[in-house]
């Protein structure tokens, strides 16, 4: 899993940024693709809105919160969630 990977953006998103650090931490490659470039949705039909990230198989994830779980959950190397309750409550702050 994990190969071509995409994130569909918008350059004036601010949650694009957690999303990119966290690609780059777990070492991985992925094509960006800006939200012009797909204006009827089709990667996102249901909210029509960014980010997304297109999986292997065309499969979207959507919301930032929970692109960054499914990333970490899925590849397990470089965690970005501490095991320690208190530090990951802060980190999710």
């Amino acid at each position: 899993m994990g190969d071509e990977l995409k994130l569909l953006i918008r350059t004036s998103s601010p949650y694009i940024l957690r999303i990119v650090w966290a690609l780059k931490l777990k070492g991985l490659e992925y094509d960006t693709v800006y939200d012009d470039q797909d204006l009827n949705g089709n990667n996102n039909p249901i909210h029509k809105n960014v980010p997304v990230l297109l999986l292997h198989d065309g499969k979207p994830i959507v919301e930032p919160l929970i692109i960054l779980e499914y990333i970490d959950e899925i590849w397990s190397q470089n965690p970005l969630l501490s095991q320690d309750p208190y530090k990951k409550a802060v980190a999710r702050f």
